[in-house]
């Protein structure tokens, strides 16, 4: 079942369009790496699917299950959130917030699911401790225990492991597949072609010509290119 179809989509800031006609969709439990080169409009069709940019021209369909505020979303961190002065508990848990409207406090099941997001993602032990203070591969881990904590349905990742070692890259990637496979849908764009494509089951490439498939379908897409250069 298509979670979300885009058809053709022409994305951009304003009235200026940085990438047009991108058709594709993503199934339940697909695993899509967005990639392309620099300045493509990768991170201005995440946010348009996210509704933080408005759709030049096109459509963007979402099935009747998936809402908007079901979306888990991680962007790219700047240094001043790096920075953010808060326990992980309180950053995790922000997660619930949108999906609470106008209720202030955390329930119970909402108490409970957190606990089980932090262990299953084995960073129960760092709930007391200040997210300023953790290593990039931490914060990353407990910023994706926020997004999970939005929603177990759809997760948005932008270049997730841009400032990682490769050791947390590698963790972090293990970690994506994992909940994956355990059902949750995952739109990654990446910077990292090579490694990240490994773990997608659907390819999205922004260049021209664009390309939208399977990963088989993606490697001889680029095999073909080679040869014909």
């Amino acid at each position: 079942m298509a979670q979300i179809v885009c058809k053709n989509l022409a994305v951009g800031y304003g009235n200026t369009v940085i990438k047009s006609n991108i058709n594709f969709k993503v199934e339940k439990g697909d695993y899509l790496c967005i990639i392309g080169e620099n300045g493509c409009g990768k991170s201005t069709l995440m946010k348009t699917i996210l509704g933080l940019e408005n759709a030049i021209d096109g459509e963007i369909v979402f099935s009747d299950d998936v809402k908007k505020n079901e979306i888990g979303y991680l962007p790219q961190q700047t240094q001043l959130q790096r920075d953010f002065p808060a326990s992980v508990s309180e950053v995790v848990m922000s997660g619930f917030l949108n999906r609470n409207g106008l209720k202030p406090f955390y329930t119970k099941k909402q108490k409970a699911e957190f606990k089980n997001v932090m262990t299953n993602l084995n960073i129960h032990e760092l709930e007391k401790r200040c997210y300023r203070e953790l290593s990039g591969g931490q914060q990353q881990k407990v910023l994706l225990a926020r997004a999970l904590c939005a929603t177990d349905k759809i997760l948005l990742l932008d270049e997730p492991v841009a400032a990682l070692d490769p050791k947390a890259s590698e963790d972090f990637y293990n970690l994506l597949a994992q909940i994956n496979a355990n059902g949750t849908t995952v739109i990654m764009i990446s910077h990292d072609v090579n490694e990240a494509v490994k773990y997608a089951t659907k390819i999205l490439c922004l260049n021209s010509p664009c390309f939208f498939g399977s990963q088989k379908e993606y490697f001889e897409f680029i095999k073909g290119g080679e040869q014909n250069a």
